[in-house]
Parts: C-alpha cells; sequence; structure tokens
C-alpha cells in the first residue's frame, strides 16, 4: 500500500470513529450494542480495514470494548465521566503549571484569539463554534508545556473531549458566561497567578462535569421512557 492510500484509510478511520464516537457518547448507541466490521463497512460505504482502525481507536478511549464475540459497546456512565474528568484535571492543571513557567506573554496570544472566537460564538448562539474554540483553548496549554508524553496523553483523549464539548456547551443557553470564564482563567495565566488559574481551571472543568453527567441522565430518561 502506498503513502497516499495509507493516508486515505487513515482519513476515513477518523471519519468513522468520530461518527461513532458521537453515537456512543450521545447514548444513541447503547452499552452493550454489538458492533459488527462487516455492518458497520457497509454503512458507512468503507472496506473493513478503516473500520477495524476506527474500533481500536475507541476501545483505547474505553469507548468500546473486545470480547471473545466481537466489539461491543461500553457507553459512559457516571463512573467513567468521573475518571475522565479526574484524569484531565490531573493533566491539564500539569500543562497549566508548565505553561505558566515557560510562556511569556506573547506566547498567550493563540490563547486570547481562542477566547475571542468563544465570545463571537456566544454572541450567535452558536454552541458548535464556541466548542471548537474551548478545545483548542485548553489544547494551547498542553502546546505550551513542551511536555511531548503530555501531549501525546491528551491527543488520545481529545477526540473524546471534543464531542462531550458539543453536548456540555450545547446545553448552555447563554455562552457568554462560560466565555467570561475563560477570560478570567487566562488573564490569571498572563499574571502568573498559578493558585488563580488553577481554581479557576478545577471549576470550570467541575462545572463541564456535572454538565455531562446531566446529559447522560437525560438520555437515559428518554431511552427508558
Amino acid at each position: 500500500m502506498d503513502n497516499l492510500a495509507i493516508k486515505r484509510e487513515d482519513s476515513l478511520g477518523e471519519r468513522v470513529a468520530h461518527e461513532l464516537r458521537v453515537q456512543v457518547i450521545s447514548g444513541r448507541l447503547r452499552p452493550g450494542t454489538h458492533l459488527v466490521e462487516g455492518q458497520l463497512a457497509e454503512r458507512f460505504d468503507v472496506s473493513r480495514g478503516p473500520v477495524r482502525d476506527a474500533l481500536r481507536r475507541l476501545e483505547a478511549e474505553g469507548l468500546v470494548a473486545s470480547q471473545r464475540r466481537g466489539v461491543y459497546v461500553t457507553g459512559l456512565d457516571a463512573a467513567d465521566v468521573e475518571e475522565l474528568y479526574t484524569l484531565r484535571e490531573s493533566l491539564e492543571s500539569l500543562a497549566l503549571t508548565l505553561a505558566m513557567n515557560k510562556a511569556r506573554d506573547a506566547d498567550w496570544a493563540r490563547s486570547q484569539a481562542c477566547v475571542e472566537r468563544m465570545r463571537q460564538a456566544a454572541g450567535r448562539a452558536d454552541a458548535r463554534l464556541f466548542a471548537e474554540a474551548d478545545l483548542d483553548f485548553h489544547s494551547r496549554f498542553y502546546e505550551l508545556s513542551g511536555h511531548r508524553r503530555l501531549i501525546a496523553v491528551w491527543e488520545q483523549y481529545r477526540p473524546t473531549f471534543a464531542v462531550v464539548l458539543d453536548i456540555t456547551n450545547a446545553q448552555d443557553v447563554d455562552l457568554h458566561s462560560p466565555a467570561e470564564n475563560h477570560a478570567a482563567l487566562l488573564d490569571a495565566a498572563r499574571r502568573g497567578d498559578r493558585e488563580a488559574a488553577l481554581a479557576a481551571l478545577r471549576a470550570h472543568l467541575g462545572d463541564a462535569r456535572d454538565q455531562l453527567r446531566s446529559a447522560l441522565r437525560d438520555d437515559r430518561s428518554r431511552a427508558e421512557g
């Protein structure tokens, strides 16, 4: 297989993984659902290679599990949500601390641009654009940390949190407050106020965790109703 074909397979695998990830996290694919390679290949109009790649990605993220008779959806329950957010708080607190130790004021320009994008998205009530800017904002901490392995772990879970952000931000009737919370976090980081920055980060992630729990409960109630 030449390089172009490999890149195309990777791209298809990413597309299939994203679609399945959205359906698993949103609850449209329920825990225990058997994911059959052939059926998925036909559904997404791809060969089995991208499907296998997608399922490997989702298994690494803890959203599906390989069993003796195939691959099954595990989904997200309350314990999974707690694990995701305690992991992220630990990772991002370290990333933010390292970034604050290394970054000069000019290095925060891209973070400020993300805040402005969030403000614009809030003004248009565009939850999807807000989520994209939100994820870019937090990813910048990892980039500025200069810690290769920390960045690698974040990149593994970034797709999961991208979908989570779409879900949690869609619950916010008014996105202006979250945008200003990010602005306050950035301001503390730029001032070098580690205690205030970490407190703002913990509060933000705690709110996001609670919103995801609420969304999952609502999905479960609708499914049972």
